[in-house]
């Protein structure tokens, strides 16, 4: 991975920990990693590691391939962009009302996980 690699990178991590109003303290609690270390990730500093991506990305809520593409793990077919992409390349939204679509956007991604657990386990529960 290259200089600018880690630095985009470390941006978009610190980007989506700030869309998620997340310290960066409340963020390495919940990808199990130190402070400095996510500091350091953050910088463009460090080139964390797959698993590291991963447990970051569970704690951001979004996707580890997305990460992975990003650090250039895996190549991605960067002609769809994810939604908080689209919302953020948008010139005609405000900074205001790109936090709203994100946070309602969010808030039906978490919706809709509920209701599969829900179903899952009433189908479950049927058996």
């Amino acid at each position: 991975m290259t200089e600018s690699k880690h630095t985009d990178l470390g941006a978009f991590i610190r980007q989506q920990r700030e869309r998620a109003n997340l310290s960066l303290r409340r963020l390495a609690e919940r990808a199990g990693v130190s402070n400095p270390y996510l500091s350091q990730i953050e910088r463009g500093i460090r080139k964390p590691s797959a698993e590291i991506l991963k447990r970051i990305s569970r704690a951001l809520e979004i996707s580890a391939e997305t990460l992975y593409t990003r650090a250039g793990l895996i190549e991605g077919d960067r002609t769809t962009p994810t939604v908080v992409e689209a919302v953020d390349a948008d010139p005609r939204l405000t900074a205001r009302q790109k936090q709203v679509l994100l946070d309602l956007y969010m808030a039906l991604v978490e919706a809709g996980a509920e209701t599969e657990t829900t179903a899952d386990d009433q189908t479950r529960s049927e058996t």
